[in-house]
């Protein structure tokens, strides 16, 4: 690998280039200009799969994110090629043969020497009765009838990209694989490093889940926004990795944006379950001895994660068609505004309840009303937001409370207004995540490059237990002094976010002297009181010693996630935001200027 970033130290520069499908195309560009080895494109969610599919079924060319041909690699291909820049993106989605043959497409008209591999296994649609026995990693529900499975796809892991590099290839695309395995097959290529050194593999994975999510690492959902400065011109992030497993977060000179250990470390804490235990394809990692120290302006040095051998299981993402839901939003302004958005919502769902009752039909499967902003029980004027949304097994259900709702607009209490323009909202399917593990040695994989096939080897993975360190907790807080009451806030960064029907909340200290302070206020009843309206099942905790941090995890508290979820918020990116107005007892005077 020859790229102009890597210089004289052997020092191997990551550019996080993509962290869903839209990101914003100028990022590629952004890091080349920076000078980087390698470029990294994630664009699958578990959701973004099933509409790959769907496009798939339409016209077999399709099922992959097309603007990572057009745009990502389209524009910018004569300068990944002068530069000796390596790409891994799993842009393939379901169809990554497709992509590939559109990216030499590409290539070929560039006149550039560049060699596209594929690496496919991860799609089981084929296999399907092989594994209908699966029952839900979570729930142990049965696996779904197979005529409503519209996808079913593993997690893969570093293994066979690094394969594909050894093999010469200059551009990897793969369908499913875990985000943070294309960063740890560059550097497992780069450094030849062995899959048992675990350390290293955990180490290698928290540079990829840093760099997964594009700007936010930089800035990005930042809880102190206003420092990331004019987020149009954000920088992307870049990962200066050392054979040692050491590595430095930093972004391109002259964009806006900040990386400090804040901004890093609510990151590190995204959706990553027990922190213990972050589960991947090549290593079980163990992110609470990371630190994480600031090392000169927008550079971040990250240590300390620890690794153990995997479980030898990869996680399998199947989405199907589970009904229909349909809703809408709408404005209620003046007095007891929440009460007359409720009972124009209620009158809607009634008249359809009745249509149904008469014709002999199924009682809807879930209703779901929500309110937000203004203040509550506010006695003068007030506006908010009103959601109103349910669920059906049949779309003309569904259709018939949205036109029961929308036709009562002019017998509603007064107040009552809306953006129009796209007419009566509509029903659309919902398409429901069911997970589920698989021996990893059930995978069979395919390596092409430029249509010959590369061999390899899988290795031998024992299906084995995790050892998990023991729960560790802050010192307890100082009893018998006077005590303030701040907003959480005032103490800590936050960060919140999904993995299935669970939602995640990272919390950082701003100062270490706080922790005990923090970790008492977040207990797990106090946490489930707060969050009372969205009747989490259950709440958990971890504390990461190393960054004075902790995650909450809640179970149960999405409405079924994704878009299977009528809520309004079914991905609990908004969590953290909420939390953050608890009230938290702290020492008189320990916040400074308080």
């Amino acid at each position: 690998m020859t790229g102009k970033g890597r210089g004289v130290t052997g020092v191997l520069r990551i550019g996080g280039a993509s962290g869903f499908w839209g990101e914003a195309p100028h990022a590629t560009a952004q890091l080349l200009d920076a000078g980087v080895d390698v470029l990294v494109y994630d664009y699958l969610a578990e959701i973004t799969m099933s509409i790959m599919a769907r496009a798939r079924l339409k016209d077999p060319a399709q099922g992959y994110a097309s603007d990572f041909v057009t745009e990502a690699m389209g524009r910018n291909l004569t300068a990944i090629a002068l530069g000796g820049v390596r790409v891994l993106s799993n842009a393939g989605g379901v169809n990554p043969a497709a992509c590939a043959a559109a990216l030499r497409e590409k290539i070929a008209a560039a006149g550039l020497p560049l060699k596209v591999a594929v690496v496919e296994g991860d799609d089981l649609m084929s296999r399907l009765a092989e594994f209908s026995d699966c029952t839900e990693m979570f729930t142990g529900a049965a696996m779904p009838p197979a005529e409503r499975i519209a996808s079913m796809n593993a997690y893969i892991g570093a293994g066979p990209i690094v394969a594909a590099l050894r093999a010469g290839a200059d551009i990897v695309i793969t369908g499913r694989c875990a985000d943070s395995a294309l960063t740890l097959a560059a550097c497992i290529h780069h450094f030849d490093w062995d899959m048992h050194a675990h350390d290293l593999l955990a180490a290698g994975s928290l540079a990829g889940h840093l760099l997964e999510c594009g700007a936010q690492s930089t800035g990005g959902n930042f809880t102190d926004w206003e420092a990331a400065g004019d987020i149009a011109r954000i920088g992307y992030p870049i990962a200066e990795v050392s054979a040692d497993g050491g590595f430095v977060v930093t972004k391109p000179d002259g964009t806006t944006g900040i990386v400090s250990p804040a901004s890093v470390g609510e990151q590190m804490l995204y959706e990553i379950g027990d922190p213990r235990a972050y589960l991947l394809p090549d290593v079980v990692c163990d992110f609470t001895g990371v630190t994480l120290a600031q090392d000169g302006t927008d550079r971040v040095r990250v240590l300390g994660a620890r690794g153990q051998a995997p479980t030898g299981r990869l996680k399998v993402s199947v989405t199907w068609a589970d009904g229909y839901r349909g809703g809408m939003v709408f404005q209620m302004t003046g007095r007891a505004a929440r009460d007359k958005a409720r009972a124009f919502a209620q009158a809607g769902l009634d008249r359809a309840r009745a249509r149904l009752n008469a014709l002999g039909a199924p009682e809807y499967r879930e209703v779901c009303f929500e309110a937000f902003g203004g203040r509550h029980g506010d006695a003068g004027a007030e506006e908010i937001a009103f959601k109103a949304a349910v669920r059906h097994d049949d779309a003309r259900a569904v259709g018939l409370f949205l036109k029961e709702l929308v036709g009562a607009a002019l017998a509603t209490p007064p107040g009552l207004h809306f953006f129009t323009g796209g007419g009566r909202p509509k029903p659309s399917p919902v398409v429901a995540l069911f997970s589920c593990l698989i021996p990893a040695a059930a995978l069979t994989y395919k390596i092409t490059l430029e249509g010959t096939e590369v061999v390899y080897d899988a290795p031998d993975l024992p299906l084995r237990d995790i050892a998990l360190g023991a729960l560790q907790e802050p010192e307890p807080a100082e009893d018998g002094v006077e005590m303030d009451s701040r907003p959480l806030e005032d103490l800590v960064w936050a960060r919140s976010g999904d993995k299935g029907d669970s939602a995640n909340i990272g919390v950082i200290a701003r100062n270490p002297a706080y922790m005990p302070y923090i970790w008492a206020a977040l207990a797990p009843q106090a946490v489930q009181r707060f969050f009372a309206e969205k009747s989490p099942a259950d709440v958990s905790r971890y504390y990461l010693p190393g960054t004075h941090s902790m995650n909450i995890v809640m179970s149960a508290v999405l409405g079924g996630g994704g878009v299977a979820s009528l809520r309004n918020d079914p991905q609990g990116k908004a969590f953290a935001q909420e939390l953050l107005s608890l009230p938290v007892a702290i020492p008189a005077g320990l916040i400074p200027n308080a």
